[in-house]
């Protein structure tokens, strides 16, 4: 396979506050499917994850649990970390922001920012936010609450460091305005532009000096380095990266391909981040890819509201392939998503179990009951085959296009159409007619070995979904060594090979029973 070059993705490091529940991990998900496919495109891949560690809400969540905020990161990282490897996640890199190297390269970026002029201090007084970590003007703070996330908001005032945002807003809208594929999806880039750049950028809190868990500013040891400035910073430090030296791995992958986010955090990564990037004099990132949330049938997940679900769970329900693809089909480009348990079994049902896996295990089984085992060569074509190959082309062409506009869920369903084709020129070819007479054996064998064929074309497309799932049937059906440009070519896999033992792969779910027990578990 030709090596294409680097890429270089990242999700928004995870808040090691709480557990993370199942929406939460969507940025995972979606930057591992990404990343699977870009690896199997011959891609260099460095993929990178983790948790941002610092700031009040965790010492004040330590301080009630009786330990110090190191044991509470300590903690909760590694809960995050796990949760990561449990959906199969498979980055490069693990970074926490209380790494020592991290810790080190912020310290010095502060210092080189703070020399140059673009930062200062100052006192602030104004409306905080604990659990968002962000100071709001009168203007913003309607009504004393937090225009983010509703929770009441408390007058603050004290020394801080700023970071002269206004210095660099006329070259950030510059950048935007001649970069429109800079953010996906467009509506966040508008967005941005209309509603925070335009009207003036406010100077940003850069230090806290009222609290103590965060990094220490190397030349004022009583104020630390405030969030965004620590937890962005995370994906250069990540590469090695600090003022006074550049690692090879940052010279090699920066600038960042994409970076996955929540649309929630947009506007730090698409006015703080460049801005941050302008000042060192680095590079920009290529896209900014902010996704919509993962809502609970309508509502945001809340544990207070007690609509929350966890990816542990879910994976115990339902299995891993099966909670991946229901992430990746579920979530629409620039609108919201939703999960309920009765949205998964049904997705599992009709998708996985009906389409997908009963493609799988009809073809398998008709494979040796006709076939004795043996992929038939295709030889007298049938009325249906063109059909049949223009449609696997078109998940082909659709499944890659889809993708590389981090259009996720319409990727899937590309390779999903080709499935359900597949299901329904087995309902127009009739195998089990044509066997009764020998002398429509060769038709037979063009009618399998097409089915064959489009169920390899259909699992490679879905491999970055499905890895486990898609592996065994390509294992099976002898084309586990595949690569990912095959599914372009129908005709690919090898008539000979004699197909392995499938195993039920996904089990049609009792909807009833499985509430039962979901409702029951609770």
């Amino acid at each position: 396979m030709t090596n294409k070059g680097k890429f270089y993705i990242t999700t928004a490091i995870a808040y090691a506050s709480r557990k993370p529940h199942i929406g939460n991990t969507y940025d995972v998900v979606s930057a591992d499917v990404i990343a699977r496919y870009k690896r199997a495109r011959g891609y260099d891949v460095f993929f990178c994850t983790g948790t941002d560690e610092h700031g009040q809400k965790i010492e004040n969540y330590a301080a009630e649990a009786g330990i110090s905020p190191q044991q509470y990161v300590d903690n909760i990282s590694a809960e995050i970390k796990r949760i990561c490897e449990l959906l199969g996640s498979t980055h490069t890199h693990f970074i926490r922001t209380t790494d020592d190297y991290h810790v080190k390269a912020v310290q010095k970026l502060f210092t080189k920012l703070y020399t140059q002029g673009d930062i200062y201090k100052d006192s602030y007084e104004g409306w905080y936010c604990v659990p968002c970590e962000s100071f709001f003007t009168d203007t913003q703070a309607k009504d004393g609450v937090c225009p983010d996330c509703g929770r009441p908001l408390r007058r603050e005032k004290e020394e801080a460091y700023f970071f002269k945002m206004s210095k660099y807003q006329d070259k950030l809208l510059s950048f935007l305005e001649q970069n429109p594929d800079f953010v996906t999806p467009e509506n966040i880039r508008r967005e941005m532009i209309n509603n925070f750049i335009k009207p003036g950028l406010q100077d940003l809190c850069v230090s806290r000096s009222s609290f103590k868990w965060g990094i220490p500013v190397e030349f004022d040891q009583k104020h630390v380095v405030y969030v965004w400035l620590d937890a962005l910073t995370n994906y250069i430090t990540a590469l090695g990266y600090s003022p006074d030296k550049k690692d090879e791995k940052y010279e090699k992958y920066w600038p960042c391909d994409v970076h996955v986010i929540g649309k929630d955090i947009a506007r730090f990564h698409t006015i703080y981040w460049p801005i941050f990037l302008m000042a060192l004099g680095e590079p920009l990132p290529k896209k900014v890819f902010a996704h919509p949330w993962l809502l609970f049938g309508n509502d945001k997940m809340s544990k207070s509201k007690g609509n929350v679900m966890y990816a542990d769970d879910l994976v115990e329900l339902f299995g891993l392939d099966a909670v991946r693809y229901y992430l990746a089909s579920a979530m629409p480009l620039t609108t919201d998503g939703s999960i309920t348990y009765e949205s998964v079994i049904s997705c599992f049902n009709t998708d996985l179990a009906n389409t997908f896996g009963n493609l799988a295990s009809r073809t398998v089984a008709m494979t040796k009951k006709y076939f004795g085992g043996t992929v038939p060569a295709p030889a007298e074509p049938t009325e249906f085959d063109a059909e049949l190959k223009e449609a696997a082309k078109a998940a082909y062409d659709g499944f890659v296009e889809n993708i590389e506009n981090y259009r996720i869920s319409d990727a899937v369903n590309s390779a999903m159409e080709l499935s359900r084709r597949a299901n329904k020129y087995i309902d127009l070819t009739t195998p089990w007619a044509l066997a009764k007479d020998e002398s429509q054996k060769a038709r037979l064998g063009t009618v399998i070995y097409n089915l064959l064929e489009t169920l390899r074309i259909a699992s490679l497309l879905l491999t970055p979904v499905m890895p486990g799932a898609c592996g065994k049937i390509l294992s099976v059906i002898g084309a586990d060594g595949d690569e990912f440009e095959s599914a372009a070519t129908f005709g690919a896999l090898k008539d000979g090979y004699t197909v392995g033992d499938l195993p039920i792969l996904f089990a049609r779910v009792d909807e009833a029973k499985m509430m039962e027990k979901i409702n029951g578990d609770k």
